[in-house]
Order: structure tokens, then C-alpha cells, then sequence
């Protein structure tokens, strides 16, 4: 019986390679066990952390390699067509590859967190925040797509006459992707001019908040009220940036109006108040102050000073309006309102 022959091979041929097969998957879960229950254990005692991370990523991966190798063991003593046997060997020639390429990426990617975003995170600047996903995704892209060059031509596929047909249909890419690319180009626009940093507060196109990520397809913009817009990168480029961040200060300009029969000296009196007022406040600089203009209806004296950068703007401006409106109500000067006279002649006839 074990040898009647079922599609060009023997029942006993199936049954070892089936058998083959199931024991490559329980192996596979044996490793796996082994390794979280000692080496694990042990690499965690010792003085190298790296030795503990080398393991802890490698479990995974060396699993489905055995597995693989079990599954590719299992099929190769069976008699199959040419082409079958060929195009079964090219599938599994690309998972040892792809599983190669993934414990690559797994052990980057964990060597990068553990060592090199610490670093960067402690350091003053912040080009080094920006770059490091970036350098992280660009790893990875080049990782697999080595993978999967390496798969092709390992099928048997010749990649440069692949490579030749996409350079055709490329131009036709190209134009269905012209978002994505000026996108791309925005973002290297951006961290060669710098028009801002990560946390930085500025308004952009009609939103105001602070820069939690630039990347190279589009920022992220966290608004006051606790939102996250996402800008792509091109309209960054094709607006303008106002960097609050970068600001020396804020600066604030306004007009008080005194009625029309205030005396000089009063005038001069409020002007030395209101200098007095803004240079005591230690969040205030570069006052000036003077009588600007005869209005229609008041005598107006310019107020203009800069409050300085990081201060608490609004209360700056409260504690100084508080202060104006106290001591100007103390010194009995009044503030001029709209008002209109009427002037009637009386006609002798």
C-alpha cells in the first residue's frame, strides 16, 4: 500500500514529506519555547544589554526560518513537474530573503530606539529630532526594496530589463504623482530653509499651533484648541509662515483718546504715566509714547511698546491696561467718547 504511487509519487513519499512538514512547524514552536524560557532569561542577566535585544529580536525571524527550511525539506523529495518544482523553489528562496530582511529591520529599528533616540532627544537641537524618522523610513525602504530586487532575480526574472520597463512607464508615474513629488521636494525645502523648528508656534494658512512633526510628505500642526492638522508639505512652500516663536516680542499699539479740554500739562502728565507704567513693568520694552493727532472727537496719544519674548502676553496687557485706567481715573483725566455739538444760531429779523 505504501507504495502505490498518487501523482507521480509513492503514498510513503507523501506521508514523510507531510510528516516532515508538521514536525518543521513543532521544531519551529520548540525553538521559539526554548529561547523565551533560557536564553532569553539568561542574555537578560548579563552585563550587555545588547546580547538580551539580539536575542529578543532574532526569536521570531530564526522561527519561521526553520519552518521555512522544514516546508522547502518537505516538498523537495517529492517528484514534481520542472516548472512546479522551480516556481516552488523561487517562492521559498524570497521568504528566506523577506525574513532576513525583517529581522534586519527589526534589529535596526530596536538598536535606533535604544541607543540613538535617547541622544538625540537630550540634545539641544532639533534638526537631529526631524532627521531621525526620516533616516529610520528611508533605512527601511532601502532594506526592502533591496528584498525585494533580490527576490526577483533570485526567481529568475532578469531585473534589468524590469528596471528598463519601469524607466518606460515611469514618465506616466511620474505625471500621476506629481503631488507626492512636490510634496517630497517641499520637504527638503523645509529642512534647508528651516522656516521653523518641532515645537515651534506659528500660523499657517489660516491655522495656528505648534509644529509636532515634519516629515517628507507633510507636517503636523497642533492648534491651540488641542487638534492635529495635517499640512502637506507643498502648501507649506507655497504660503507664507509666520513663526510666533521666533518673534523678539510681541508688540502692541493702540490710542487713547483724552477729551478736547484737557490742557497741555494734563497731556504731558499722561504721557509721563503712561511711559512710567510700561517701563517699571519688567515684561515690557522700547516705549514710545506720544501726542499723536487732534481726532474728531479726542486728542489722541499714541501708546506703542513690545512686550518681551516668552512673557505672558495677555496678562501683560491686562496688568498695564488695569494700571492706565487707575491712574488716569486718579489724576482725573478723562477719556474722550463720540460726542456732537449743536450749535444753533438765533436769526434777528
Amino acid at each position: 500500500m505504501l507504495e502505490t504511487v498518487y501523482l507521480g509519487n509513492t503514498l510513503q513519499t507523501w506521508l514523510l514529506s507531510f510528516l516532515i512538514m508538521g514536525g518543521s512547524v513543532v521544531i519551529g514552536k520548540f525553538l521559539y519555547w526554548v529561547i523565551q524560557k533560557t536564553l532569553k532569561t539568561f542574555t537578560k542577566n548579563t552585563k550587555n544589554e545588547l546580547d538580551y535585544l539580539f536575542v529578543d529580536m532574532l526569536e521570531e525571524p530564526l522561527t519561521l526560518a526553520i519552518t521555512i527550511l522544514g516546508l522547502w525539506w518537505a516538498v523537495s523529495i517529492l517528484k514534481l513537474p520542472e516548472g512546479v518544482t522551480n516556481f516552488i523553489d523561487s517562492i521559498f528562496y524570497f521568504l528566506i530573503i523577506f525574513n532576513v530582511a525583517w529581522f534586519a529591520t527589526r534589529m535596526i529599528d530596536t538598536l535606533i530606539e535604544k541607543y540613538i533616540a535617547p541622544k538625540v532627544k537630550a540634545s539641544e537641537t532639533d534638526i537631529d529630532d526631524i532627521l531621525l524618522p526620516i533616516i529610520r523610513k528611508i533605512v527601511n525602504i532601502a532594506i526592502w526594496s533591496m528584498t525585494i530586487i533580490i527576490g526577483i532575480d533570485n526567481a529568475g526574472y532578469d531585473v534589468t530589463t524590469m528596471v528598463t520597463g519601469l524607466g518606460i512607464g515611469g514618465l506616466v508615474f511620474a505625471l500621476a504623482a506629481q503631488d507626492a513629488v512636490s510634496n517630497l521636494f517641499g520637504g527638503v525645502i523645509i529642512f534647508s530653509d528651516k522656516p521653523f523648528n518641532i515645537n515651534d508656534r506659528i500660523i499657517l494658512n489660516g491655522f495656528e499651533g505648534y509644529v509636532r512633526e515634519i516629515g517628507l510628505r507633510s507636517i503636523k500642526l497642533e492648534t491651540l484648541d488641542g487638534r492635529i492638522v495635517t499640512m502637506p508639505n507643498s502648501k507649506v512652500t507655497d504660503n507664507p509662515v509666520l513663526n510666533i516663536s521666533k518673534e523678539k516680542g510681541r508688540r502692541v499699539k493702540f490710542f487713547l483718546g483724552l477729551t478736547y479740554d484737557t490742557q497741555p500739562e494734563d497731556i504731558q502728565k499722561a504721557k509721563e504715566i503712561l511711559e512710567d507704567i510700561i517701563e517699571t513693568n519688567e515684561h515690557t520694552q522700547d516705549a514710545v509714547i506720544a501726542f499723536d493727532s487732534f481726532g474728531d472727537f479726542s486728542l489722541n496719544v499714541l501708546v506703542l511698546y513690545w512686550i518681551k519674548r516668552g512673557s505672558p502676553i495677555v496678562k501683560v496687557q491686562d496688568a498695564i491696561n488695569m494700571q492706565i485706567l487707575t491712574r488716569f481715573n486718579a489724576e482725573g483725566l478723562d477719556f474722550a467718547f463720540p460726542t456732537q455739538s449743536i450749535i444753533l444760531e438765533k436769526n434777528e429779523g
